[in-house]
C-alpha cells in the first residue's frame, strides 16, 4: 500500500445495491477526515453479521453496530487503522434519521477516522470537540450537520 492510501472493500453487495457511488462517498469522507496527515486507512464495507462477530470478538458486544475502528499500532506506521461498517445498520440509520445513506456513511466514515486519529468520546467534552470536528469535516463536504435533529 503507498503511504496516505485509503483502500476500500466492498463485501456486501447491499451496499453498491444501494448506493453504486459508496466507493467514492468513503474515499471523499475519509480523505477530508485525513486532512493533512499521512496514513493508509482501510474501510470495508460489509454486513450487520460480519460487524456483529467483530464487535463480539473484540468489544465483548454481541450485537452489529454502525461502524468499528481498528487503530493500527505505531510499529505499523503508515498504516493508521481499519474501519468497518455494517449496511444494514447504516441503512436502518439512515433511514430512521431522514437522511440519505451517502451522508451517513460519509458521517460514519469521519467519524470512525477520527478514531484512528486518536480522537475519542468518553466523556462529554471529548464528544462535543469531537462532533464539532466532525460538523466541519462533513460541512467541507457538503454533507449537513448529522447533530442538527439531536439538538431540535
Amino acid at each position: 500500500m503507498i503511504p496516505g492510501t485509503i483502500e476500500v472493500e466492498i463485501e456486501a453487495d447491499a451496499w453498491t445495491a444501494a448506493l453504486p457511488e459508496a466507493e467514492t462517498v468513503v474515499r471523499r469522507a475519509a480523505t477530508e477526515a485525513l486532512g493533512t496527515v499521512v496514513g493508509d486507512v482501510v474501510v470495508l464495507l460489509t454486513d450487520d453479521a460480519a460487524v456483529r462477530d467483530l464487535n463480539a470478538r473484540f468489544r465483548d458486544k454481541d450485537r452489529p453496530t454502525n461502524v468499528l475502528s481498528f487503530p493500527a499500532p505505531e510499529t505499523a506506521e503508515p498504516h493508521l487503522g481499519d474501519i468497518v461498517l455494517a449496511y444494514g445498520v447504516c441503512a436502518d440509520e439512515a433511514a430512521a434519521q431522514g437522511k440519505s445513506l451517502a451522508d451517513h456513511l460519509s458521517h460514519l466514515v469521519v467519524h470512525g477516522v477520527l478514531h484512528l486519529l486518536g480522537r475519542d468520546h468518553e466523556d462529554d467534552a471529548e464528544a462535543e470537540e469531537m462532533e464539532a470536528e466532525e460538523r466541519e469535516i462533513l460541512a467541507g463536504i457538503g454533507v449537513a450537520d448529522p447533530y442538527a435533529s439531536e439538538q431540535d
